[in-house]
């Protein structure tokens, strides 16, 4: 059988190098490249042209988002799998929507990083069986008419950037700090903001300051970037 070419995103390297080691514990695949940016992902795609993409969401302050939603753009019909620490509850439906293919957090990886891999580049959709529950329970409700409050369900109405302020926000960011976070002008952080009021339905300021600072302490593992 023809070997699999996997390409890492991953800024740590030591990380990087156990993942690899362990990937290639199988003959069928072989790591072909290291990237440790978005950048260098980009360079390595077209210089070592991989069969899949295994992606940390957190690259030297990067969003491992903007990746994914740049190869959709350029219409690089390449599987993505996010390998990331951050809780799957909270994230793998954002990243399945901007085009991976699959979440599977660090923590739960091991021998799953093989089977997701194969799930992967069979076509499928990897997610955890809880994660797939939720999903599932989710769909359910919305075709019956009932509500759903799992944080996630508001929180996907925000744009991938509005989602990222909302983040910061929740960090205890104001806006010169988030601004120079994204490298972008407080101008544009307060019309995000204005965006994301409307959407959460927040009638002040201080309303979406409290309510991202609730969802963070919801989330183990906190801002996504």
């Amino acid at each position: 059988m023809p070997v699999t070419k996997v390409l890492l995103v991953e800024d740590h390297p030591i990380f990087s190098k156990g993942l690899a080691v362990l990937i290639e514990s199988q003959s069928l695949y072989k790591v072909v490249g290291e990237a440790r940016d978005c950048q260098e992902a980009k360079r390595m795609i077209l210089d070592k042209t991989p069969d899949i993409i295994i992606l940390d969401l957190n690259l030297k302050g990067e969003n491992g988002l903007d990746l994914i939603k740049d190869l959709k753009t350029d219409n690089v019909q390449l599987p993505v799998l996010v390998l990331s620490m951050y809780e799957e509850r909270y994230y793998a439906e954002r990243v399945i929507k901007a085009g991976a293919r699959g979440y599977i957090m660090k923590a739960e990886a091991g021998d799953k990083i093989l089977e997701a891999i194969r799930t992967v580049i069979a076509g499928k959709i990897w997610l955890s069986d809880a994660e797939r529950d939720r999903i599932s329970e989710y769909d359910f409700g919305i075709q019956a008419g009932g509500t759903y409050t799992d944080a996630l369900t508001t929180l996907a109405k925000l744009s991938n950037r509005e989602f990222e302020i909302f983040s910061l926000i929740g960090k205890g960011l104001g806006t010169i700090e988030i601004a120079q976070r994204l490298h972008i002008s407080t101008k544009t952080i307060d019309t995000h903001k204005e965006h994301i009021k409307e959407k959460l339905h927040c009638r002040s300021s201080q309303e979406l300051r409290q309510l991202a600072v609730e969802w963070q302490a919801l989330s183990p593992f906190g801002e996504i970037v």
